[in-house]
């Protein structure tokens, strides 16, 4: 990254928590994630070191644990880091507090926040966001899954799908109907694991984010103690949407480092790998190919930064943050395409990163609402 990034965006406590996450990536992760890769799942235990060294509690309350809420750029640059263990999924699971979390401290009763909030932050609990349902999809108005207050208990039926952290969480901050069709229905509950009639399926697998543990959950007249509700019945859409511009950087970030990371494995294979009797990075199209590689990742990042600055600042950035997200995960699907067209035969092989960044980049123009939502957000802030 250009020095410029660091003097106007990161500043020295940015780096030291910078230095520490790498530590942590390379002694902890890197000598294990592609055994992790390839059993779809890493270590429990991840977490709880991940907490001890304060990686879990940023962004959310000191009251609970956290480091507090207001430094958007400590997470960035923390996040940065994660990613430089090369597996996107592995990230995501590790951050699904970050969704899955922020609703209960900032709508929970007070019992609830000092039961929940304080283990997951902790490493000892694992929180996970539950809003997605089979033929859903991005349309979180009309999910289907409904919660009845029957005396002191809501009783649920229905189910989610395509759940970061789902097989192994202890808290599903789920997404209900409690009213009429529409965003004004939803309300929000903390589902706990092992509640009667709550169940979830096998680690579905997929194309990408192979260490993530991705899950179905089945809800067949879940009772859920009415004391989980988190904010007001039919308020949900509203917590929810206070997620989403959280949400939408960091996937911006984990886009921009994806394809970081690319740029970086074909800026060494370049040097050394000979054809036609000299260096790839002797032949003009590779070098031109790597240019445009360049250009789109630090475009990329910069306008995300300035969008976090933005958030920093406490201004709207919604519009912005959905074209930032547009923007880094378009590069990203570029850069890494490009990365094994650079390695030919190689990038295709499981054995090399750039196979498994390209693989990983494909669900980030996908996931915290697709690039064809982005740009209906977009349109609805223009004035047309």
């Amino acid at each position: 990254m250009s020095d410029s990034v660091f003097v106007e965006y990161f500043n020295e406590t940015h780096e030291q928590a910078r230095a520490t996450t790498r530590r942590f990536v390379d002694q902890a992760i890197k000598p294990h994630i592609a055994d992790w890769e390839e059993a779809a799942t890493f270590p429990r235990e991840l977490y709880r070191q991940a907490a001890e060294i304060g990686l879990l509690g940023i962004g959310h309350p000191e009251a609970y644990g956290g480091s507090g809420e207001s430094d958007v750029f400590l997470k960035v640059a923390v996040s940065e880091e994660l990613m430089r263990s090369g597996s996107g999924g592995l990230v995501a699971s590790l951050g699904s507090l970050d969704i899955g979390l922020p609703p209960v401290w900032r709508a929970g009763s007070d019992e609830l926040k000092r039961r929940v909030v304080p283990a997951v932050l902790a490493g000892e609990k694992i929180a996970a966001l539950a809003i997605t349902e089979p033929g859903g999809g991005s349309d979180v108005a009309n999910l289907r899954t409904r919660a009845v207050r029957d005396g002191d208990h809501y009783v649920v039926n229905g189910s989610k799908t395509f759940i970061t952290s789902g097989t192994r969480a202890d808290y599903y901050t789920v997404a209900v109907r409690t009213g009429e069709p529409g965003y004004g229905g939803i309300s929000l509950l903390l589902v706990e694991a092992g509640t009667p009639g709550f169940s979830v399926g096998r680690n579905l697998k997929k194309m990408g984010w192979w260490a993530s543990d991705t899950a179905e959950l089945f809800f067949d007249e879940v009772r859920v103690p009415a004391g989980n509700l988190l904010g007001p019945e039919n308020a949900g859409f509203f917590i929810i949407m206070m997620n989403f511009q959280a949400e939408r950087l960091s996937l911006a970030v984990m886009a921009y480092m994806t394809a970081q990371l690319a740029l970086e494995q074909c800026l060494d294979y370049v040097k050394t790998r000979v054809t036609f009797g000299k260096p790839l990075a002797k032949h003009q199209v590779i070098r031109h190919k790597l240019a445009e590689m360049a250009t789109r990742v630090d475009v990329a990042r910069e306008y995300a930064l300035r969008c976090a600055a933005r958030m920093q600042a406490g201004k709207n950035a919604v519009k912005e943050v959905s074209m930032a997200k547009n923007v880094a995960t378009s590069a990203c699907e570029y850069v890494t395409h490009e990365a094994v067209q650079i390695f030919g035969g190689m990038g295709y092989m499981r054995e090399s990163l750039v196979e498994r960044l390209y693989r990983d980049s494909r669900i980030l123009s996908i996931g915290g609402g697709t690039h064809e939502i982005m740009n209906e957000i977009i349109s609805k802030q223009l004035d047309l």
